[in-house]
């Protein structure tokens, strides 16, 4: 995706340049976070963008990816990371990452995007609700393999 400039907000391909920024915006001290943003970009399956407010900081993340259905003719996109610093959550910045991103899947030739909702969250209910999203807010998951104590996620 190429840059662009949205009320007052840049959106683009997040690099592994962003990592020790994004680590901070997800409060996550992984020394992993630059190889993961590096994979990201590398995928063909998948999109990372970050929103950069007046600072120059990235002040949001979306990270979605896409695959094949059974469900659809198409592929469908997930997202699995959404994310706006707190200090400037309700500024539309959510918003148009998630516009950012549907375009992403759109142009990769989905037709449907999903996002699984923490529990317990009615804010994050509410917000997907105002963007269109519906259904039960239902995700399982579990490790595939097991991890020894002190392994990277």
């Amino acid at each position: 995706m190429a840059a662009t400039r949205r009320a007052g907000v840049d959106l683009r391909a997040a690099a592994g340049g962003d990592a020790a920024d994004l680590a901070a915006l997800l409060h996550d001290a992984s020394p992993r976070i630059a190889a993961r943003l590096e994979a990201l970009a590398a995928h063909p399956f998948a999109a990372a963008l970050v929103a950069t407010g007046w600072t120059g900081l990235p002040c949001g993340l979306i990270v979605l990816d896409w695959a094949p259905s059974l469900q659809s003719d198409r592929p469908i996109a997930r997202i699995t990371t959404l994310l706006v610093a707190e200090e400037d959550r309700r500024s539309g910045i959510g918003r148009l990452l998630v516009k950012a991103g549907s375009q992403a899947a759109r142009v990769a030739g989905c037709d449907r995007l999903d996002i699984a909702l923490p529990p317990g969250s009615p804010e994050a209910e509410a917000f997907c609700a105002a963007l269109g999203f519906t259904g039960p807010a239902l995700t399982l998951s579990r490790p595939l393999r097991k991890r020894a104590p002190g392994d990277p996620g």
